[in-house]
């Protein structure tokens, strides 16, 4: 197989995480400087986003519905693929739930958790501009390390987010709208983990 068509699956990795990463930034952005009229018109965008990536992510599943020989084996690239477009929908899912629960107001904690994500996002970005030179490369091992390490800090987040939520606040409809959200910021982190531990098994697999 030439090396153009080895690169097209890599560059197409790249670039559904590069959606994410879009996702992910322009949450951050809605919800920093949050106003809830906004909210309609901001899903919108996310929307947009997140529709790209489908369709970035339907042109590899074309592609591998007709390719004889793959760099990787065909079901490591359709996982793959899955796992980095479950970050965008994730990442979507978030401002979803904050417009369901009509959410008018921002905790800190939602914000240093997303914080987390953000990084997440980047790294994931990161490993994959490294992951088609897997075989040489001396930053994948590292990479991988550090999303895992920033999807166990989401987790501690997590916990004492839904801790004070529950300990610390009386309305119950508070407490259901950011019980689910805080869940959904920590799925996003948790699917992000999920491409890294991909990436790191077919490493396994090729070595």
């Amino acid at each position: 197989m030439s090396k153009k068509q080895d690169s097209f699956y890599y560059n197409n990795f790249i670039s559904c995480a590069e959606y994410s990463c879009k996702a992910v930034h322009l949450l951050k952005n809605i919800l920093t400087d949050f106003n809830p009229d906004e909210i309609s018109s901001k899903m919108d965008e996310i929307h947009d986003i997140e529709h790209k990536a489908d369709d970035t992510k339907h042109e590899m599943t074309d592609k591998l519905a007709k390719a004889f020989i793959t760099p990787i084996e065909r079901e490591d690239i359709i996982e793959l693929s899955h796992h980095i477009d479950d970050v965008t929908d994730k990442v979507e899912e978030v401002l979803i739930r904050v417009y369901i629960n009509n959410v008018k107001a921002i905790p800190q904690e939602a914000l240093q958790l997303l914080d987390i994500v953000c990084r997440c996002c980047e790294e994931v970005e990161d490993l994959l501009r490294e992951f088609a030179d897997f075989k040489h490369s001396k930053r994948l091992r590292d990479k991988i390390i550090a999303i895992n390490t920033l999807e166990e800090e989401a987790d501690a987040l997590y916990i004492s987010s839904m801790r004070k939520l529950h300990t610390e606040d009386n309305d119950v409809l508070h407490i259901i709208a950011w019980s689910e959200i805080y869940s959904y910021m920590e799925k996003c982190a948790d699917a992000c983990e999920h491409v890294a531990d991909t990436v790191g098994s077919v490493v396994m697999k090729n070595s």
